[in-house]
């Protein structure tokens, strides 16, 4: 019996924890569209499918985590999509992506910097109206 229990337990412990892709976007706040697209486009990877389910395994939301966070950050699909193609050429296109990230990092720093003058411009406002008030 104990025997059993053992088994079972190992069993269950390797036993990955799926989500649906209802699951996947609800936690994300993305359409199930969006899931498929991604899928699609190549930013994520085909996802396995039991009884024609998607079947969402941790290694999959790591890549959906990495992806929602790179498209906030501004980069486009087309960039993405090249990205990921390289990353699953291996190790010799490490440069090349590396350079990608660079170029995109620059842009971010840009559309940071214009945010952060267009807040100064705003705070510059809201404290004249202050002024007036007095």
């Amino acid at each position: 019996m104990l025997d059993l229990e053992l088994t079972l337990s190992a069993t269950l412990k390797n036993k990955e924890a799926y989500m649906t892709i209802k699951e996947v976007s609800e936690k994300y706040s993305i359409s199930p569209d969006t899931l498929r697209f991604y899928e699609k486009e190549g930013l994520i990877r085909p996802v396995t499918r039991q009884n024609g389910i998607r079947q969402y395994g941790q290694k999959e939301l790591d890549n959906i985590e990495f992806v929602l966070c790179m498209r906030g950050a501004g980069l486009t699909v087309e960039v993405l999509s090249k990205y990921i193609k390289l990353f699953d050429q291996g190790d010799n296109t490490i440069e090349e992506r590396r350079q990608i990230l660079i170029e995109e990092r620059e842009k971010l720093k840009q559309k940071i910097d214009d945010m952060n003058k267009a807040y100064e411009k705003l705070n510059y406002k809201i404290d004249n109206y202050y002024k007036i008030n007095i």
